[in-house]
């Protein structure tokens, strides 16, 4: 019997899933494959994959409205978008819709195979994604997604739109090395201007407010040339 996690990969770009597909099998995954939206769907319920992986636009049914029938049926099975929005308040929609991660087109395989690893590690089988939570927690640190609030052994706490979508991020994404560029993209948009550098005064501004030592990380620690990883252990509900 082959035990590999299987991936069910809806696309319906072949060059992408010629190549895709092949490349995931060589990562120790089998692979089924599905060319649009409404294929992916039946193949969810026939197959229930370990992880789906979803284009936004494909024909007979987009990714999105996939997405979200999937999640209707209480099916929480770990699913990474394809995008091609270059809008990071769009791709935080279609988080907040069910997704556990995206990532945008065109990509490196490579990227996608640490991301497909990332997924599977922090999914709890049968339970909604951190990406789905409307609250966030970890170690005396609540995040509310629907009122905007952070707060610290509950007290309250001031923090600018940008740094609290930076702590979102990283909450959505625990034990996860995240890249500056990939925070800079999905917090600010792939069209913004600014360097690396806004990233890192973000971050600078969230340690203050969270009292988070860096040498001693309570929340956010540094991975030395990679980003940042949070490290607390995070409870969505």
């Amino acid at each position: 019997m082959d035990t590999r996690p299987l991936i069910l990969l809806t696309d319906d770009d072949q060059s992408i899933t010629d190549s895709l597909g092949p490349f995931l099998e060589r990562a120790g995954f089998r692979v089924s494959i599905a060319a649009d939206g409404q294929a992916g769907l039946d193949k969810v319920n026939q197959f229930h994959p370990d992880l789906i992986i979803l284009d936004v636009l494909m024909p007979r049914m987009d990714g999105r409205e996939v997405l979200r029938r999937i999640r209707r049926s209480n099916n929480w099975t770990p699913t990474i978008l394809l995008t091609q929005v270059g809008e990071s308040s769009e791709r935080a929609l279609a988080l907040e819709e069910g997704a556990d991660d995206y990532l945008n087109k065109p990509f490196d395989p490579h990227e996608l195979l640490a991301r497909i690893r990332a997924v599977l590690r922090r999914a709890r089988p049968g339970e909604k994604s951190l990406s789905a939570a409307w609250k966030l927690s970890a170690s005396g640190l609540v995040l509310d997604r629907r009122a905007r609030r952070v707060s610290l052994d509950e007290k309250l706490l001031e923090l600018t739109p940008k740094a609290f979508s930076v702590l979102e991020y990283l909450m959505t994404h625990p034990d996860e090395a995240v890249s500056r560029e990939r925070l800079l993209d999905a917090v600010w948009g792939w069209a913004y201007p600014a360097g690396t550098r806004t990233v890192d005064t973000r971050m600078a501004e969230l340690r203050r407010t969270l009292g988070d030592d860096p040498d001693k990380p309570r929340f956010i620690e540094t991975v030395s040339g990679e980003g940042y990883r949070f490290v607390a252990l995070v409870s969505g509900e």
